[in-house]
């Protein structure tokens, strides 16, 4: 009996041990605060632990871990598994995905970014380019087109725009600049005291970041219609760390990629039903551009596009390629609807 126990209690201490060895546990940067922008984050981590009895967990850390411009950074040294980063902070070391960038690509909602984003992803030009940094698309951060908020006087044309210091990055910051604004691209989380301070007269954002980054309570308007293009915000995992996944818990993070990116998109939907309750709280005034004075801005924004589509083509990148399969996925797109 004594030696039938002994066996029993080995056993058990080596089922233990194996436990352990096959648990995985990952730290994931992010940056801020969550928020309607790091929800499909939070709920890959949920669903990826439901799916794997909480063998594979994920440690989601708000700015602990990195600062928002060195998440790249972080995940080609293997610092964290994780990370979320936006294009427009290091445009060079992520030049593919910028096509995404663009003014005025025309996309008309969520589901469309959402469409775009991943199919640019899936390019072997983008993926060779992250692999560079050690780093795999895994899913994007879709928001919608952004929109200024701002102090003083409203400015609804755009000859207004004439010498206005805009926090905005990307091609949003391009589109700013060829209609004579100065763009900054000063981090999210350095809005508020820059818009605080007058280093600038204005910040292009999404309404989740207006309301994280509470931009929207120092505003005196928003534009409700301008429209000129978003920032796209990839998550990404480091390579080594995805491949040393077992079988079991690389295909969890894979087939929770779309539960999450659902998540996402329903309680993004939640937040803009809330957005008139939220500028009326505030008492920030609607600006509405005429669509004479959009057009303007769209005419003088597109030459952007051949702009970059020449400069990539340049470095070596298939720049027309990507710029096309952006397009034909939102026909694509349009017509499954």
């Amino acid at each position: 009996m004594t030696r039938l126990l002994g066996r029993a209690a080995a056993a058990a201490i080596i089922a233990s041990f194996a436990s352990e060895a096959a648990a995985t546990e990952w730290n994931v940067s992010l940056w801020g605060q969550r928020r309607a922008f790091t929800e499909h984050v939070e709920k890959l981590a949920e669903l990826v632990s439901e799916k794997t009895d909480g063998a594979f967990t994920m440690n989601i850390s708000y700015g602990g871990l990195s600062a928002n411009r060195e998440n790249l950074d972080g995940i080609s040294i293997g610092a964290f598994e994780m990370a979320q980063f936006c294009a427009g902070y290091h445009r060079d070391k992520n030049r593919a995905i910028t096509v995404l960038e663009l003014p005025f690509l025309g996309v008309a909602n969520l589901e469309e970014e959402v469409a775009v984003s991943h199919a640019v992803y899936d390019h072997p030009a983008v993926q060779d380019e992250m692999a560079q940094w050690n780093a795999k698309l895994l899913m994007t951060s879709p928001m919608p087109q952004y929109n200024i908020v701002g102090t003083g006087d409203p400015r609804d044309e755009v000859a207004e725009f004439e010498g206005m210091r805009v926090r905005a990055t990307g091609g949003i910051g391009q589109a700013f600049e060829a209609v004579g604004a100065v763009p900054t691209s000063v981090t999210a989380t350095e809005a508020y005291n820059s818009m605080e301070s007058g280093v600038v007269d204005t910040v292009a954002f999404a309404q989740h970041a207006h309301l994280s980054f509470r931009t929207i309570d120092i505003a005196d308007w928003w534009t409700e219609n301008l429209n000129p293009g978003t920032v796209n915000c990839p998550v990404v995992v480091n390579i080594d760390a995805y491949n040393d996944l077992s079988d079991e818990h690389r295909a969890a993070l894979d087939e929770s990629v779309d539960g999450a990116i659902e998540h996402y998109l329903t309680n993004y939907a939640e937040l803009i039903e809330r957005w008139e309750g939220i500028l009326s709280e505030k008492g920030v005034t609607k600006v509405s551009l005429s669509e004479d004075e959009i057009a303007k801005f769209k005419e003088v924004s597109m030459p952007i596009h051949e702009e970059w589509i020449t400069s990539m083509s340049d470095q070596g990148l298939p720049a027309q390629e990507l710029y096309d399969l952006v397009n034909a996925t939102l026909d694509k797109k349009r017509m499954s609807n």
